[in-house]
């Protein structure tokens, strides 16, 4: 089955924000604790928050078998906010064919460097992607420190 990667529609904003959450609180339990999965994806979900959100950042949505799996965020000097893939379909492409799409803008935008703030769970495939760790990051979340890595790779 073919992946589709599209623009943000309004209309995509609580599928997208569900998968955020699931993928947090089900994928994440292998490197975080609940305790910071709580602070990293707090309950309940804030809908209305997440729709104004994703307003602001405009996702590349992936879609499969007209069911949304995916998305990913990108600002205008390439960072990489967000990148989430529904937990059912994970290992299928879905972040992949979501990145290749982004770099691809990236290029027709002119950015030179693109760059992420990879978690456990994401930091193996950006560095499959040719990103390197420029620095270990420890985020303090109401007492909570979650570990992230600030990575980067610089587009030819």
């Amino acid at each position: 089955m073919a992946i589709n990667i599209r623009n943000f529609h309004s209309g995509d904003a609580r599928a997208l924000t569900d998968i955020f959450y699931t993928s947090i609180h089900q994928v994440a339990r292998q490197y975080y604790s609940q305790a910071e999965i709580n602070q990293w994806a707090p309950l309940p979900i804030d809908y209305p928050l997440w729709q104004t959100k994703f307003q602001q950042m405009l996702p590349y949505v992936a879609e499969l078998a007209n069911q949304l799996v995916g998305f990913m965020t990108l600002t205008d000097d390439g960072l990489i906010g967000l990148a989430y893939s529904h937990p059912g379909h994970q290992k299928k492409g879905i972040a992949t064919a979501l990145y290749r799409h982004l770099e691809t803008q990236s290029r027709r935008l002119g950015l030179k460097t693109l760059t992420v703030n990879a978690s456990y769970l994401a930091k193996p495939f950006f560095a499959k992607q040719g990103f390197v760790v420029s620095r270990k990051n420890e985020i303090s979340r109401n007492g909570e420190i979650l570990i992230n890595w600030s990575m980067e790779k610089h587009l030819l």
